[in-house]
């Protein structure tokens, strides 16, 4: 049976909502439980039509207010006065939701190294659990970017006549092996932790902490170093760039662990909408949503080529593509862009 603190105000965060039996996985291993850690925004109106559902990228959570409030809140462009926002955590991630530090019942120790592989159609199947618990048949908006873009898009797949609008930036139909050779380099570099392989919540955390440095460079672009991190004519050393790459990667250290770290890559390097499903371009057929597609023009992780692919395999889509200076996390900060671009969308 599936249990849950349920109480729904205007703002909740931090909700969590447990299933207290088996959940089998696509990998055929399972987790003996399943906890989901959400937040909702605003009321569920009389005929449930008001759902938008926020997909997290790879390092959030589900408190949408923390890393996309432009879009989310009073006069906003989803304000809480008109739709019911849900934003649930990952399971793997370290914000709530079931993870590698969590305790595994079936061996009374925290999972570490055990904890197994998960999927993006695993998380899609995870929320489908718990949109049913919270009463919702329809998703007015689901929505995502990067990461949670790949959640949104393979729900669109799993379960057509779920979502009437889907919400897509900076995301693909599979990742590419550019993605994840980039994956598997952080992880390398983890792996050189002296630490790693140790099991307490700390390991990997130095390797870690390099390999999120590593993973900026993909965020952004050279344009966005040239422009924000420059330094005058005669600097010789301590460059800003130098620096900048430090402060990144001691700043994620203090908020996340390598564990849950490794579990999402993973979970990146996983997603493919086309496997065992004939293919790409006939899963992206099966999609019933009005789509809209936003690329970054500087994004080098998800190139627009990308995009541009699913718009050409979804029916009934639409494709923008914002000029930006900050590549792939250009649709974290173009949202002043991405807010007049989807209620163009609602409009049309």
């Amino acid at each position: 049976m599936a249990e849950a603190i349920q109480t729904y105000p205007e703002i909740a965060e931090g909700l969590i909502f447990k299933h207290n039996e088996t959940f089998l996985l696509e990998s055929g291993k399972h987790l003996p439980k399943l906890k989901l850690c959400y937040s909702t925004y605003g009321k569920l109106n009389d005929d449930k039509s008001n759902v938008v559902w926020v997909c997290h990228a790879l390092t959030g959570n589900a408190n949408v207010t923390d890393w996309w409030k432009e879009l989310f809140g009073e006069n906003k462009l989803y304000d809480y006065s008109q739709y019911f926002i849900v934003c649930a955590n990952v399971p793997g991630s370290c914000y709530g939701s079931i993870g590698p530090l969590d305790i595994n019942e079936e061996t009374n120790q925290p999972y570490f190294y055990d904890f197994p592989s998960i999927t993006i159609r695993d998380v899609v199947n995870a929320f489908e659990m718990l949109k049913s618990h919270l009463g919702i048949e329809k998703i007015h908006t689901c929505i995502g970017g990067s990461l949670g873009g790949q959640q949104a898009l393979e729900w669109a797949v799993s379960y057509p006549d779920t979502i009437e609008n889907l919400v897509l930036m900076a995301t693909n139909a599979r990742t590419s092996p550019w993605g994840v050779a980039l994956n598997e380099t952080q992880r390398m570099a983890i792996r050189t932790d002296i630490t790693w392989g140790q099991r307490h919540e700390e390991a990997g955390l130095e390797g870690m902490k390099v390999a999120r440095a590593m993973a900026l460079l993909s965020y952004r672009s050279y344009e966005t170093y040239e422009h924000t991190q420059k330094d005058m004519q005669d600097a010789m050393f301590d460059l800003k760039a130098i620096t900048y790459q430090q402060h990144q990667g001691n700043k994620f250290k203090k908020r996340f662990n390598a564990f849950s770290y490794w579990a999402m890559t993973l979970l990146l390097d996983s997603h493919n909408v086309g496997r065992n499903r004939g293919g790409v371009s006939a899963a992206l057929k099966k999609i019933n949503a009005k789509t809209l597609i936003i690329g970054i023009s500087t994004d080098v992780l998800f190139p627009t080529k990308e995009q541009e692919y699913l718009h050409k395999h979804i029916k009934n889509s639409r494709l923008e593509i914002i000029e930006s200076l900050y590549g792939h996390d250009g649709f974290l900060i173009e949202t002043e862009k991405i807010q007049s671009i989807i209620q163009n969308f609602y409009n049309s």
